[in-house]
């Protein structure tokens, strides 16, 4: 029986997630509450019954590893999962990683390798794209999903040919011929691979990335097919796609399901969605456990430790753990992260720019403390670890960045 190692790509900055990423990694952002964004790969290959796992950190590695062996400690005997960091300073693209980890992959024996993301939600049984792997006879195959023509630019797309064989690839391209988007999703016969990663590592010109450099070389030569994969599947690759996707799951008919038989293991030690006290009112929201809602939540998302007191309302927003509203403060179309202070009286986001009527989402850093009084408008941004005791009101215009050094 041939057997196949899995590696997810967990490495990159996350810089078009903005302040979020700004003290972790990409991967472990949370999402739904209590869940971590790579819990859903994660749990995919623990789901698809892939035993060899190993994880390829590098940004803020040290936290990144951290959570990783408390998913491990939680989930014990979900996998066998390996913590991989660069031999030597940072890995220089997606490709690059791959080939400084070739000893990992011949120690495994494996006759399959099966490269992941680890900054994609979605659910999906690998096993099915390995079947179709076999069927075909391929070198390589991609994982592939219909997306709006207008943002095909986001994303690596394919042209195919002849029985779905991938005939070209285009990596972010702004006048792409295809809406069939790459979701970053491949499976290399082992030899194959190596040969690819070598020749690609003695190219000097060469980006060292799958997109830009590996797959628009082979499909030109060898056989690269495409497996369509028909499920939800989203990229939290920017702020906006982040907020979407969080509350999407609260629409009447969500495309995406966390509670089903699939399911999403996580590296949180508390995971369920149940307030500690609900005095206040609570409207079409997922609520943690350990929150205390005296006031409203409508429309919205609570991650655990999350208090909302009286008379204060939080609409159409991400709140992350240990967050505190205060009396009678109005928090709209945020995402907050963890530790946020809002004083009392304060209003923060409205949602929609009072002249202009465009939305905007209010991006609030880690350990922001907000005084009692403050109005903070539609798209602003506050970067982690502000503090604001000493302003009373003040309007800050839409798109506006408040840092440190603004206030000084």
């Amino acid at each position: 029986m041939e057997k196949t190692s899995a590696m997810i790509l967990a490495g990159g900055r996350g810089k078009r997630m903005d302040i979020f990423c700004q003290q972790r990694p990409k991967p472990i952002l949370p999402f739904a509450g209590n869940l971590h964004v790579i819990d859903f790969t994660l749990s995919n290959c623990f789901n698809s019954q892939l035993n060899e796992v190993a994880v390829l950190v590098d940004y803020q590695r040290s936290a990144m590893t951290e959570y990783l062996k408390q998913w491990v400690s939680i989930n014990k005997g979900a996998n066998t999962l390996s913590i991989l960091q660069p031999k030597i300073g940072s890995y220089c693209g997606t490709a690059d990683a791959i080939y400084q980890n070739l000893n990992y992959l011949m120690k495994q024996g494996s006759d399959r390798v099966l490269i992941l993301a680890g900054d994609h939600i979605y659910k999906m049984d690998y096993r099915k794209m390995l079947s179709s792997h076999e069927a075909t006879k391929a070198d390589v195959t991609v994982a592939v999903i219909r997306v709006p023509t207008e943002e095909a630019h986001r994303f690596g797309t394919v042209s195919i040919g002849y029985e779905g064989q991938i005939i070209e690839f285009e990596e972010k391209s702004a006048n792409s011929r295809s809406n069939l988007a790459s979701m970053g999703i491949y499976i290399f016969n082992s030899d194959f691979l190596t040969k690819c990663l070598s020749e690609d590592a003695e190219d000097l010109r060469s980006p060292h990335d799958f997109g830009y450099s590996i797959l628009p070389r082979i499909v030109k030569r060898d056989r690269v097919f495409a497996h369509e994969f028909k499920g939800y599947w989203q990229d939290i690759g920017t702020v906006e796609a982040y907020y979407e996707a969080n509350l999407q799951l609260l629409d009447t008919n969500p495309g995406f399901n966390i509670n089903d038989n699939w399911p999403i293991l996580t590296g949180s030690w508390i995971s369920s969605m149940s307030p500690q006290n609900s005095a206040g009112k609570i409207v079409n929201s997922m609520v943690s456990s350990d929150c205390v809602i005296e006031g409203y939540v409508e429309n919205s998302i609570l991650s655990t430790g999350v208090r909302v007191e009286n008379g204060a309302k939080v609409i159409n927003s991400v709140v992350m753990a240990n967050s505190f509203i205060g009396d009678h403060s109005i928090v709209d179309r945020c995402i907050m992260d963890e530790r946020v202070d809002i004083g009392r009286y304060s209003y923060v986001g409205f949602g929609r720019d009072a002249q202009t009527g465009q939305q905007g989402i209010t991006m609030v850093g880690k350990s922001v403390n907000v005084p009692q009084q403050t109005v903070i408008g539609c798209k602003s941004k506050i970067w982690p670890g502000l503090s604001l005791s000493d302003l009373k009101t003040r309007l800050f215009a839409p798109g506006s960045v408040v840092s440190a050094p603004a206030l000084a």
